[in-house]
Formats: structure tokens, C-alpha cells, sequence
């Protein structure tokens, strides 16, 4: 019987990551095209637009999905439903896109993330796309990021910035992402990959200068789209969950409005 019962269940296990697959794949997740058919068409309001980029198979913790699709469906859905509801943002909550650096609809989009930066890697159309996109008032957010992962998301960076540095936006509490909608204290931030320690959150500024525009924040050794994904199982406390959603509210909110 608990034969029996054990295959059963991990049949269900099974078929449900099978379908997980297949949903992903659908969307264009085993390919690398310029554009996903099925994407949010544009009509000016806020869309979740997560960034794909090519990999060597599948990878990633997970061998059903490649990095860059962590979380996905229900990290942006939860978050979206989230964004819409405590502020007056008008977004869709029912869908979501997936785009590559240098697909032109990024442009229409102030705000794009990525996760898994240990995997990313560019082409040399993709840094320069990414670059413009930034300079042109982009805002990229980066998730899901183990301090393994660091050494290649800087390389890449470089790349795009060559002269560009990282700031510690612990040291600097006072920056607007940390007001832009919510008060928030980033030690109450929980710290998915570094049980016990401080969240580390990095940024890059425009001309490596803390009071002009930032380009870049880097959730570093965080992963605040596990907290929003498996919000509604309680498989994370309330109170982290509910910081992590809140700091993902400002810096969201942050990158729309500058």
C-alpha cells in the first residue's frame, strides 16, 4: 500500500512539472526568439516583463526550466496582484512577458527583471541594447541572486558599463528606493540565501553618482520572488513575506517613476 501510495503521488509530482514544462515551453521558454508570441500587447499599462537569455540546456536548480524562468508564472502574478491592489497603478495582473536584451518592445517598458544572474550571459547586440535601454531612463531589477553568482553578473555588467561601480544601498538608507512607496528598514528585509546575515542590496548609478538615477539594483544573496511565488502556501512566514513584497512594491514603484 505505501508502495503504491508513494508512486502515485510522485505520478502526480510528475505530471504536473510535465505540464509546468509544457506551459513554458509554449511560451517560447526552450527557445531563444527575439519576442514570445503570447506576450502582453502593448496598450500603456504596466506589464511584469521578465528577461530571458540564452542558456547552455536547461540548468539552473531546477532541470525542468532554465534560470532565467525562476519563479515563473506565480511570483509575477502574485506580485502584480499585489502592486495593483495598495497602489493606484493601472497593470495587468493576468499576464505577463518575456522578452530578450535586445528585443525592441523592452523599450516600451520602464522597468524589466531578471533573475539568476550566475547564468546570464550577452551577445555584443545585447549589451549595447541594454546599455541604450538604461541611458534611456530603464530600470532593471536583479533577483534571485546566490553570492555564487556575483563574479559572472559583474562580468556581464562590465560590459554594459565599463567605468561602472557598485554601491552598497545598506550604507545608504536615505536613497528614495527605500521610501518610494513604503518606509522600509532594508535589515527587516529578509535574506533568502544568507540565513542570519544582513540583505545586501547593490546598485549602479548613473555616472557612478548616488544622487542621480539608478540603473541597476542587485538583490544580492536575496531571492524576493520565492517569497512572493509561495505566498499564499505559508511556506515563509507572513512578516518576511510581507517585507519582501513591500520593498519589490518600492523598487518597482522607484523605477517607474524615474
Amino acid at each position: 500500500m505505501m508502495t503504491r501510495t508513494f508512486w502515485r503521488a510522485a505520478g502526480i509530482t510528475i505530471l504536473a512539472l510535465a505540464a509546468g514544462a509544457t506551459a513554458l515551453a509554449q511560451r517560447g521558454g526552450f527557445r531563444q526568439p527575439m519576442s514570445y508570441s503570447d506576450n502582453v500587447p502593448y496598450d500603456g499599462r504596466f506589464v511584469f516583463v521578465r528577461m530571458s537569455y540564452p542558456t547552455l540546456g536547461l540548468g539552473g536548480r531546477n532541470s525542468f526550466y532554465p534560470p532565467w524562468s525562476h519563479d515563473y508564472p506565480d511570483g509575477e502574478r502574485h506580485f502584480m496582484q499585489i502592486l495593483t491592489a495598495v497602489t493606484n497603478l493601472s497593470g495587468h495582473v493576468d499576464g505577463s512577458s518575456i522578452m530578450s536584451f535586445d528585443d525592441p518592445e523592452v523599450f516600451k517598458n520602464p522597468v524589466i527583471y531578471l533573475c539568476e544572474p550566475g547564468y546570464w550571459s550577452i551577445s555584443d547586440a545585447q549589451v549595447v541594447a541594454l546599455r541604450s535601454y538604461l541611458q534611456k531612463g530603464g530600470f532593471l531589477i536583479v533577483d534571485d541572486f546566490p553570492s555564487v553568482a556575483w563574479s559572472n553578473f559583474e562580468e556581464q555588467m562590465r560590459r554594459v558599463f565599463p567605468q561602472g561601480s557598485w554601491l552598497d544601498m545598506n550604507e545608504l538608507p536615505a536613497h528614495p528606493i527605500f521610501h518610494a512607496f513604503y518606509e522600509v528598514d532594508a535589515n527587516n528585509i529578509p535574506t533568502y540565501y544568507d540565513l542570519g546575515g544582513k540583505p545586501d542590496f547593490r546598485a549602479m548609478f548613473e555616472d557612478n553618482d548616488p544622487t542621480k538615477r539608478m540603473y541597476v539594483i542587485a538583490n544580492y544573496k536575496n531571492d524576493l520572488s520565492e517569497y512572493w511565488e509561495f505566498s499564499e502556501t505559508g511556506l515563509k512566514p507572513v512578516d518576511e513575506s510581507n517585507e519582501a513584497y513591500k520593498f519589490g512594491v518600492n523598487e518597482f514603484i522607484y523605477g517607474i517613476t524615474h
